[in-house]
């Protein structure tokens, strides 16, 4: 299980479900933007390195990979770029092609030296940051699991969808709890759905960070949280343990209260199961996925 080979005939499918309520337009430490800016951020960077995962040198690009966003706030609706009602989980390569647009942004490399260095670079931008409405979590929920079931039933020997809730708050349309676990049990030949689950950082304190058991979670949403989200199969075990975490047996796909760059480092982690690498640290290229 979960050990199903990626490639052109068997793509992985990567779902997000972005928390665009109204709390997410509050700065977010010492970031220097909002929770809202910041997710949009690493979404966007997340995009244009699977993308470049999957192009070869002479810019032709394989579909390894689905990818579809869905955001809730003022309802839920799918937010990546080119994505339409029928067509809300799009190839790759539809994406390689056709971003909103391109930003430039600033970004701190190595030197070669042992220091960083900040450049200029471009980032194609497929999602843009909104914060207003509520959290509808269930809705998202059901949304995610009407297309993950379509997209598994089209897909029965690919490895099975990771899907990814970002959110900074509590549901306000119920207790998502059974919409979640309707999601994980869909999936493919090679397993169920993987749901994982980044609460953001509200506050200094109370952090969990892939828990195996609910006990001794700082509230009853926190063990909520950790109720809906799945287990870390092996690849995803490893790459926490590489940088740093303590992961037991049983582990789930969970942070509470995180800071920015430990959402970073989950979103990379997440990804380990569907690449070498992840997609945030990508260093192997597309001859590497046959």
């Amino acid at each position: 299980m979960y050990s199903a080979e990626i490639n052109r005939n068997q793509p992985a499918c990567l779902l997000l479900l972005i928390d665009q309520s109204t709390s997410m337009s509050s700065a977010w430490a010492d970031t220097g933007t909002t929770k809202a800016g910041q997710l949009a951020l690493a979404v966007n960077r997340i995009l244009g390195n699977a993308v470049m995962l999957c192009t070869k040198g002479d810019n032709r690009v394989f579909d390894y990979f689905e990818v579809g966003i869905l955001g809730y706030g003022e309802g839920v609706r799918p937010i990546l770029h080119g994505a339409r009602p029928g067509h809300e989980v799009l190839p790759i390569s539809e994406l390689a092609f056709n971003p909103m647009r391109l930003d430039q942004v600033r970004r701190k490399v190595p030197d070669g030296g042992g220091g960083v260095v900040e450049i200029q670079t471009t980032l194609p931008v497929w999602v843009d940051a909104v914060a207003d409405g509520w959290t509808p979590m269930v809705a998202a929920m059901q949304e995610a699991e009407r297309l993950m079931a379509d997209w598994c039933a089209g897909h029965r020997r690919s490895f099975p969808p990771i899907v990814m809730n970002i959110t900074d708050g509590e549901s306000t349309d119920g207790d998502p709890r059974d919409a979640a676990a309707r999601l994980r049990s869909t999936g493919t030949g090679d397993g169920g759905t993987l749901l994982f689950n980044i609460h953001l950082a509200s506050g200094a304190g109370n952090a969990a960070t892939f828990p195996d058991s609910a006990t001794g979670l700082p509230d009853h949403y926190a063990s909520l949280l950790f109720d809906m989200s799945s287990p870390l199969p092996p690849p995803m075990s490893a790459a926490a343990e590489h940088l740093g975490y303590q992961v037991q047996p049983g582990s789930r796909g969970f942070l509470y209260n995180a800071e920015a760059y430990r959402m970073i480092e989950f979103l990379d982690i997440g990804t380990r199961a569907a690449t070498p690498t992840g997609l945030l640290e990508l260093t192997a290229g597309p001859e590497s996925m046959r």
